[in-house]
């Protein structure tokens, strides 16, 4: 990454924060993803309960790893050999939990977070719920308002997500989305955070590097 870029992460960073922390976020700038986990890991606490948004980001910083070493129980659906009724609990058992670690889809340089989810799982834990929510994104995920949020979710996020989840939805094949009506479509509950809400306890935290979709 160059100066210039590095430059550009940092101010647009900068500006998100202070629009976040205008709308009730607590909202910090970090350069690297080390730096990031360093961060989480601080709300980290043994004994209590974890839970994960299924963030891709959230994996890269080894956060479930580093917490389960710290003697947290983690609470991640996306474990592999979970039945679907095992799933189910765990999702459930995230909206109550100590912590609930996750990234976004987008933000915008007003300081909003818009998400889109399958089940909505995510979603409503960063509604209402967990006792402490802290969200992890990349500056690649900046964006100038909400019209630029959701038109980067459709030819970005959403299809890459499909294809991570290995789903057949017509995305995979173009490359953008194209509002199916598949059994199997993941793009079915919409969210936009425009100021904190009102009972959570809220740290986001942005990453001056490419990190997700």
């Amino acid at each position: 990454m160059t100066e210039i870029e590095m430059w550009s992460n940092a101010a647009r960073a900068e500006n998100a924060c202070a629009a976040l922390a205008k709308n009730g976020f607590e909202a910090v700038y970090v350069k690297t993803k080390e730096e990031a986990a360093e961060l989480v890991m601080k709300f980290v606490k043994p004994g209590m309960k974890l839970g994960f948004g299924g963030s891709t980001t959230i994996k890269t910083l080894g956060i479930p790893d580093k917490a389960q070493a710290l003697g947290a129980t983690i609470l991640d659906h996306n474990k592999p050999g979970l039945g679907a009724e095992e799933k189910m609990q765990i999702m459930r058992a995230q909206l109550t939990c100590d912590l609930f670690v996750c990234s976004v889809n987008a933000i915008t340089l007003k300081g909003e977070m818009m998400n889109i989810d399958g089940n909505g799982n995510r979603i409503a834990a960063m509604t209402f719920g967990p006792r402490k929510n802290v969200v992890v994104v990349g500056t690649n995920k900046l964006v100038a308002d909400e019209s630029e949020a959701w038109a980067r979710i459709k030819s970005w996020a959403a299809p890459m997500n499909n294809k991570r989840l290995a789903k057949e939805n017509p995305c995979v094949k173009m490359g953008q989305c194209m509002d199916c009506q598949n059994s199997t479509r993941i793009c079915r509950v919409y969210q936009t955070l425009r100021r904190k809400p009102s009972l959570s306890d809220y740290t986001v935290i942005i990453v001056g590097e490419n990190l997700g979709f």
